[in-house]
């Protein structure tokens, strides 16, 4: 006889319960996390330094290519400081850069003086939220060295003796008809820009302080007769050094509605 055996139920596998993290484990967590925005800031620093840095716009000069008024949203560019490194600057780019000593009268800090403050507003200007303390300009370059430029109303704007093609010139930006007033301003020149330097001017060229306006005569005085401000630049106060360049600016960043290229005009060239 074949005895049968009775078999038991399985008993059910015991679920293990979830083990609180230690304390290794937190702190483990913890120094990964710190790590890794380490070097996420230290990568955006570098970025800023030597590829590319946001800027916000402060001013009018650029208008209508770059928005920027008191009070008002101004545009934040994206500046590529790389392409400087391997060519220079072209007639047309519109440019960021350190002012000249001699374009610094007058020149005041736009910083607080309360030190904590006056950090913050350095790390934000730093990312571009807000403007820069020193005087960073942006202007767009017209000649650079060898040429030789000048303004007369009968001529108009001129490089080497050639008329500039200037679309971006806006005359309900500038409230002036440059067909009628072709300088938008004083005559000057003609100015040899400097082997190594820049001319530049601003878009929007009645509300701009560019080379023209600080531009000094040959003579002891202009001559006022004619309204011509600037004969030479003898002291190459209306030029900028090429090495004061900081970069190129390519794009808008901010705000959403005026993303888009900046585009580098060539006024030399013609339509």
């Amino acid at each position: 006889m074949t005895e049968t055996t009775g078999s038991s139920p399985e008993s059910a596998p015991e679920t293990a319960e979830p083990s609180e993290p230690t304390e290794d484990g937190k702190h483990s967590t913890l120094r990964e996390s710190v790590v890794l925005v380490t070097i996420a800031l230290v990568l955006y620093y570098l970025m800023l330094t030597f590829v590319a840095r946001p800027y916000l716009i402060p001013s009018e000069s650029m208008e209508p290519t770059l928005h920027g008024c008191h009070g008002c949203v101004g545009d934040r560019i994206m500046v590529d400081k790389v392409t400087y490194r391997f060519t220079t600057p072209q007639p047309g780019d519109v440019v960021v850069f350190r002012g000249p000593p001699s374009w610094n009268v007058g020149y005041k800090s736009i910083r607080s003086t309360n030190t904590p403050i006056r950090w913050v507003q350095n790390a934000l200007s730093f990312i571009g939220f807000v403007p820069p303390d020193e005087n960073d300009l942006v202007k767009r370059v017209i000649a650079v060295g060898g040429q030789t430029v000048q303004c007369r109303n009968d001529t108009g704007l001129t490089v080497d003796g050639k008329r500039l093609h200037e679309p971006y010139l806006n005359p309900a930006t500038l409230m002036v008809d440059p067909m009628v007033y072709p300088c938008l301003g004083n005559e000057f020149g003609p100015v040899t820009v400097p082997e190594g330097r820049l001319w530049v001017m601003g878009d929007n060229r009645t509300h701009s302080s560019d080379s023209r306006a600080h531009c000094d005569s040959v003579q002891v005085q202009p001559d006022l007769a004619h309204r011509i401000l600037c004969t030479g630049d003898d002291l190459d106060a209306g030029t900028v050094p090429v090495a004061n360049v900081i970069g190129k600016t390519r794009f808008i960043a901010w705000p959403p509605s005026r993303w888009g290229l900046v585009k580098a005009t060539n006024p030399q060239q013609g339509p």
